[in-house]
């Protein structure tokens, strides 16, 4: 049976020490901060920087996860490599962990036709005993999972829903028009501009980068639409967007995300992958996180 995963899950940061590793404890505390908001953990994600971990981060990283939060609310892992080989190698480790879900970005690099990308989920999804999410995010991959495709998919037992960060409403719409039919199957928003348009259009939950960030604003936007309080959730989302705005237009996620960590106090190092920010930067994120959050 499919179990729905509800409201928001919080592409978690991966934090890293001076030295650049792992820093595993500094991961446990922004753990604490997610699930005090209400919060659910997706790990290893975009936001988590899966691109520059190893296969034993990556694998310490979801232990650390599963351990930490104890059951308290859902983890999903994200296991998406560039062959269906190494996707399902990988995976068969993260599943034995305890992970609610795992997650499958499309590969990347090489373009791929529907009909392959169709071959690429079902030899995942046969091959893991734990639940699938399909995770569109064809700026990032190159490859764009149509949504014919995903009511294909959606007829495999052990795919459960997808995650789109295609990052429009056009996209997010296809995907919930594509499977309204289909009791189970889930769709899950990316976009942070989208989240209280995702629950009232039908998403089962949002995958929140920003709420690294702001944990109980983002959490505000799905418990206040939960709660029946539609307008308070709408009016939670138009300060969440600015900020989104406001932080995006100075850098992209997830540098732009650890660095008002930093600057909020959190111990969550740098970014691995090439950025560099300048005093201009700093001082309009420092502005961003003064006004914004305080």
């Amino acid at each position: 049976m499919r179990n729905t995963i509800r409201g928001v899950l919080t592409a978690i940061v991966t934090p890293f020490d001076t030295e650049g590793a792992l820093n595993l404890s500094g991961l446990k505390r922004q753990l604490e901060r997610q699930l005090s908001a209400g919060n659910g953990i997706f790990c290893g994600g975009t936001n988590g920087e899966f691109f520059v971990l190893n296969e034993e981060e990556k694998i310490a990283v979801t232990r650390t996860c599963v351990e930490a939060v104890a059951g308290r609310a859902p983890v999903v892992a994200h296991i998406g490599e560039i062959s269906t080989r190494e996707t399902i190698r990988l995976g068969k480790q993260i599943a034995m962990l305890g992970v609610d879900a795992v997650s499958v970005i499309t590969p990347y690099f090489v373009p791929l036709k529907q009909a392959e990308l169709v071959a690429h989920y079902t030899a995942i999804a046969d091959a893991l005993d734990v639940p699938v999410f399909l995770y569109n995010i064809p700026a990032r991959t190159g490859n764009t999972i149509e949504p014919a495709t995903v009511r294909t998919l959606a007829g495999h037992p052990n795919i459960i829903g997808i995650k789109d960060s295609a990052g429009s409403y056009e996209s997010l719409r296809g995907f919930l028009n594509a499977v309204s039919d289909i009791d189970g199957f889930d769709v899950l928003n990316g976009p942070d501009s989208l989240i209280h348009q995702c629950f009232v259009d039908g998403c089962s939950a949002c995958i929140s980068g920003l709420a690294n960030v702001a944990p109980a604003a983002i959490n505000a936007i799905w418990s206040r639409f939960n709660a029946g309080d539609i307008e308070g959730s709408r009016l939670a989302q138009e300060s969440v967007t600015q900020l989104r705005t406001d932080l995006y237009n100075v850098a992209f996620s997830p540098a732009a995300v650890k660095k008002a960590l930093q600057i909020m106090g959190e111990e969550v190092g740098e970014s691995r992958y090439a950025v560099a920010f300048n005093d201009k930067q700093l001082a309009e994120i420092r502005r961003i996180v003064t006004t914004s959050l305080n």
